[in-house]
């Protein structure tokens, strides 16, 4: 199983800070079809072969995912992926 590790900082209040996951979220949808569902400061997404977290704190947010066997060839460009959408909305 490959997993996937990302924190990225950021100076944006907290609600700021969900809002641009949200945004982060709705590509994740769009692109992997996954299902996201938010527990306190933590979104939750899933699909068949990958679940992970993205946690909102004060002053980061941390990106966890694991990705079952049919994904796991494909962790470099998920990975690229979430790292460009943080990049774009946390730049």
């Amino acid at each position: 199983m490959a997993k996937i590790d990302i924190r990225r900082p950021h100076n944006l209040p907290m609600a700021d800070a969900r809002t641009v996951v949200d945004k982060v979220a709705v590509k994740l949808r769009e692109k992997f079809a996954t299902e996201t569902q938010w527990q306190g400061d933590t979104l939750k997404f899933s699909r068949s072969g990958v679940n992970g977290t993205i946690a909102v704190a004060a002053d980061a947010v941390v990106v966890h995912a694991e990705l079952g066997l049919m994904l796991s060839p494909m962790k470099g460009m998920i990975e690229q992926e979430i790292r460009n959408k943080l990049d774009e909305y946390f730049a």
